[in-house]
């Protein structure tokens, strides 16, 4: 069993954009708050996970790398719409890796990015690029913004 513990902040301009971004397409087989399963390409990869129920800022996550031909099919033919589109950037600052996914398509102009941690009280130093953190926030997770997107709020 694994549990992820992370936090998620809005994103401004800064030299994050320095990282390489790499190209996700996601989509979501359930998308219930309960438990949400997601499909993934990252590049030539394909991955299914499936999370748990968010309490704070932990959940249940298990996470299996699967064909990326059987996940590209899921995503064109099974998954929920719309899809999620978004290029992944990762900045190592102050001993942690800060995930940036900067949105495309119909959450175009959303940056926000997530940080895991090993405790929820543990404390970190804020990048300069941080903005106001939307953990608890349901509209910016992504098995939300398949039903309404950025660009629609």
């Amino acid at each position: 069993m694994a549990r992820e513990i992370e936090r998620k902040f809005l994103v401004k301009e800064g030299d994050w954009r320095a990282a390489e971004g790499v190209r996700y397409r996601q989509g979501y087989l359930n998308s219930v708050k309960e438990r949400v399963v997601r499909v993934r390409t990252i590049g030539d990869r394909g991955y299914l996970t499936v999370k748990g129920l968010t309490v704070g800022a932990s959940r249940l996550e298990f996470e299996y790398e699967i064909p990326v031909r059987d996940a590209e099919q899921m995503l064109d033919e099974l998954c929920e719409r719309s899809l999620i589109e978004k290029d992944r950037h990762k900045v190592q600052h102050a001993g942690l890796v800060w995930e940036i996914d900067e949105f495309f398509g119909e959450n175009q102009g959303l940056v926000v990015c997530e940080v895991e941690l090993e405790s929820e009280d543990q404390v970190f130093e804020r990048p300069e690029w941080l903005r106001e953190e939307v953990t608890g926030d349901p509209r910016y997770f992504n098995s939300n913004l398949i039903k309404h997107p950025y660009t629609r709020w």
